[in-house]
């Protein structure tokens, strides 16, 4: 369902056992990027309206999800913060071929993958946290990950045959498997 490649490591529960409220702060940058992310592809190809609207929809979504988060960081006195990012979002971003269709293909398969990858996060914290309440939320989260990364990956066979797109998935998700692999050395949703 996902076309994820590996799953994450006990090394990154451990990650969020030692820091989550680096985790959350991460979290709602995520949300925001989520939001950028669609908003431009929207800019990248206005007179596609078909991906637009799907992609309007999206950033709507992402932005209530950052809403949340902060609603969340509110109630456990969390500042929201500048942060160093994990280095997932711009690796995966490396691989983007520079021309369209390949480039349209890439970007749209690779939001793709980083939904996937916050859909299995979400759900292991919805299963590792003892907070409640934080443990819920990302089980409410796990269902609309799920449906942008099928999104995407629906809007990405827009710009080229299925067996293009899919080999080309795949292909992605084997090195967003080894990225996640390597993790860094901060908490984040991605490290």
């Amino acid at each position: 369902m996902l076309n994820l490649k590996s799953t994450s490591s006990e090394r990154w529960l451990a990650q969020v056992d030692d820091d989550l409220p680096s985790v959350l702060v991460d979290h709602a940058h995520c949300e925001k990027k989520a939001a950028g992310t669609a908003m431009s592809l929207m800019f990248a190809y206005p007179g596609r309206a078909d991906l637009c609207r799907e992609l309007a929809d999206i950033v709507v979504e992402e932005l209530d999800h950052f809403r949340q988060v902060l609603d969340l960081l509110d109630a456990r006195s969390i500042p929201l913060r500048s942060q160093r990012p994990s280095n997932y979002g711009r690796r995966l971003n490396e691989l983007v071929r520079p021309q369209d269709p390949g480039r349209g293909i890439d970007r749209m398969l690779i939001a793709s993958l980083i939904e996937a990858r916050s859909c299995e996060r979400f759900a292991l914290l919805r299963d590792h946290v003892a907070d409640r309440e934080l443990a819920e939320f990302y089980g409410s989260l796990f269902e609309s990950e799920a449906r942008h990364h099928s999104t995407y990956v629906r809007m990405a066979k827009l710009f080229g045959p299925d067996d293009v797109i899919d080999a080309r998935l795949d292909e992605l998700a084997v090195i967003e498997a080894a990225i996640i692999e390597r993790g860094d050395d901060v908490a984040r949703m991605h490290s």
